[in-house]
């Protein structure tokens, strides 16, 4: 009775009304991305701006953001304050505004009218807050640093100087340009995004996530720690569709945690296991999730050509990963789970035989069609809508209400990234006014002394800070705009510098402090997410030398001859193998002391790319023949070891 009295006291947007309120501004922005992408305001004969499109969206962003998440964490039941109302309806209307008077507004804004002022600073104050609430302080500092270096960088040091810029021309610049808020980041964000988290949403609902983990279970159960392989495969087929670690670790690990604990895997270890599948299925081809695409977009290249350098890393990452947890499960001597808890292959295909096939379709379109990418997305989109109604899954077939509950879904999930472009297109903007983007270049480059390693070691670093809390996406449009710009002025390649910080960005999903994917994995095991989070990197050690391997042998990437692509990815995976049972400690019978050293020399050898440096394909030679040395001599003590026992 007190608690019902104090929240109607505090008073606010009533329960029912935001509800409603929210759906209909879901729907809105759901319905608007897909007519955009669909082109229907051309055939409609209506001439628009894209930055008007862009405008309509970001104002039903910002307006759902405000109604929906609170600015301190608030029992859902409790109404939506008036402040944080009356911020939402103020971003809905200036944006609109924008919209409805763009035209105008361009032409009009090198002069700074009044009402250029005010309609931005409301805006880029709003988006500061809506990327707070939605991202943490991460980017909100990075965002305010700037801000305040873009009003104070003419009185810095000549390293670090920039031309003088007035108050009212910086918040006008982010609030209105074309290369801020309403950029190239915001309009490539709204088209991938929203489409393939439809397509997500759609997939979800329909029982695809729960075919993939039974084919899955059923094609991994039965092998030794077949609970944890189960995690691996059925994370990472999940994963490349659904393009967010925390969505897909809530999706596979709430059946594969629990297994895995009951198979014998340590809480930790199983939280662990299932945030590095998770978090590594947003680099497996062939969707990749929307940061693939964004990585398209940004390095003007096709989508085939990220699939292709993609294709290899993520081998490596999933070989390193299902190598460690077999032979974890080998040495705590964990089986295969019961044939009678597993589904049968044939009846796992039988039920969702067609769910592969509108991703069949969307690749296809992609790779030799030519179909753009949010266009691709919303097909598969339909396609899985179509084989709901006309097959099912299991005996049921989703309701069309349901269907569509979930498409207006789309833009609740979609909105943390939404309003991280947005936040991103600031930084972008406060870089070209201020002629930061070429210091900060200037200032990496000095900082590591023009050495490519610690360069690649500092990015590395960079990375992992700046992605803590945020989703991959998000992360890769910061670190494309910030970081990748100096490894490509060092020499590297775009590809694998736009690559390689996307890859670091990704394992800030479980690197401490913040590891947001092992912590979501940690509070499904019941344990302390730090705990995860340090064995999760353990776990995935190799995914933090992939990167550099790639960056320094572009074989890696599936560029140059084709036998030293094979040569590289063979002594590469045997360098996973000889790292891996270093790091466990196991290779049929334990491995201890001298030989678990000799065991990781082996493998440092070995992941040394032969294309890396002249004469590097000698390391390869080396660490083989010690491999082949220790493995021959561990096999002959394992038989000393057996032979006695049996007698």
């Amino acid at each position: 009775m007190t608690s019902t009295a104090t929240r109607t006291q505090r008073g606010g947007l009533p329960n029912g009304f935001r509800s409603k309120l929210s759906v209909v501004l879901q729907a809105l922005l759901t319905i608007v991305v897909i007519g955009w992408v669909l082109k229907i305001p051309m055939y409609a004969g209506w001439a628009l701006y894209n930055e008007q499109f862009l405008a309509l969206i970001l104002g039903l962003g910002l307006g759902l953001t405000f109604l929906c998440i609170r600015a301190r964490p608030s029992p859902d039941d409790t109404p939506t304050p008036w402040g944080d109302a009356i911020a939402g309806l103020a971003g809905l209307l200036c944006c609109w505004y924008i919209a409805w008077q763009y035209p105008v507004l361009v032409n009009e804004a090198i002069y700074r009218p009044l009402d250029s002022i005010i309609i931005s600073a409301v805006i880029v104050g709003l988006v500061i807050e809506a990327t707070r609430r939605t991202a943490g302080l991460t980017l909100v500092i990075v965002v305010l640093v700037l801000m305040v270096y873009a009003l104070t960088g003419h009185l810095l040091p000549d390293e670090f100087v920039s031309r003088p810029i007035d108050f009212t021309r910086l918040l006008v610049y982010s609030g209105i340009d074309t290369n801020a808020i309403f950029g190239q980041v915001l309009s490539i964000a709204i088209l991938i995004i929203v489409p393939f988290t439809l397509m997500g949403q759609l997939l979800a609902i329909t029982g695809g996530s729960r075919f993939f983990g039974d084919l899955a279970m059923a094609l991994m159960g039965r092998y030794r720690g077949g609970s944890a392989k189960i995690s691996v495969v059925g994370s990472a087929l999940f994963g490349m569709i659904s393009g967010s670690a925390v969505s897909n670790v809530a999706a596979v690990g709430v059946i594969t945690i629990p297994m895995m604990e009951r198979s014998g895997f340590p809480k930790r270890v199983a939280a662990a296991i299932e945030a590095v599948g998770s978090t590594g299925g947003q680099l497996a081809p062939p969707v990749m999730g929307a940061a693939a695409f964004l990585m398209a977009e940004m390095l003007q290249i096709s989508y085939v050509s990220v699939l292709i350098a993609a294709f290899i890393p993520a081998f490596l990452y999933y070989l390193a990963l299902f190598i460690q947890v077999d032979l974890d499960a080998a040495k705590r001597g964990i089986v295969g789970e019961p044939m009678d808890r597993l589904p049968a292959l044939k009846e796992v295909m039988r039920d969702g035989w067609y769910f592969p096939i509108p991703f069949v379709v969307l690749i296809v379109g992609l790779m030799f069609f030519g179909v753009r990418a949010e266009y691709a997305a919303l097909q598969t989109a339909a396609l899985i809508v179509i084989f709901n109604l006309v097959f099912g899954y299991k005996g049921h077939r989703v309701p069309l209400k349901d269907l569509a509950l979930a498409a207006i879904g789309t833009a609740r999930a979609s909105l943390d990234l939404l309003v991280i472009a947005a936040a991103a297109g600031l930084v972008i903007g406060v870089l070209n006014l201020t002629g930061l983007a070429f210091g900060l270049t200037l200032q990496l480059l000095a900082a590591s002394g023009d050495n490519i390693v610690v360069l690649l070691l500092l990015t590395s670093v960079v990375a992992i800070i700046l992605g803590m809390g945020m989703p991959t996406v998000g992360v890769y449009i910061l670190l494309a705009t910030l970081i990748a710009p100096a490894l490509i002025k060092a020499g590297i390649s775009p590809m694998a510098s736009h690559m390689f910080v996307m890859y670091f960005g990704m394992m800030s999903m479980v690197t401490p402090p913040v590891a947001i994917a092992a912590f979501a994995a940690a509070n499904i095991a019941g344990c302390n997410g730090t705990d995860v989070g340090w064995t999760a990197t353990r776990v995935g050690w190799c995914s933090y030398l992939v990167p550099f391997m790639f960056v320094f042998s572009p074989a890696l990437l599936m560029e140059g001859p084709a036998t030293t692509i094979l040569w590289d990815v063979a002594t590469t995976a045997l360098g996973v193998l000889a790292g891996s049972i270093a790091v466990v400690g196991q290779f049929g019978t334990p491995v201890r002391g001298i030989e678990r050293i000799l065991f990781m020399i082996a493998g440092a050898l070995l992941l040394i790319p032969a294309s890396s440096f002249a004469g590097a394909e000698w390391t390869d030679i080396a660490g083989f023949i010690l491999m082949v040395a220790l493995s021959i001599l561990h096999f002959l003590r394992k038989r000393r070891h057996v032979v006695p026992s049996a007698t």
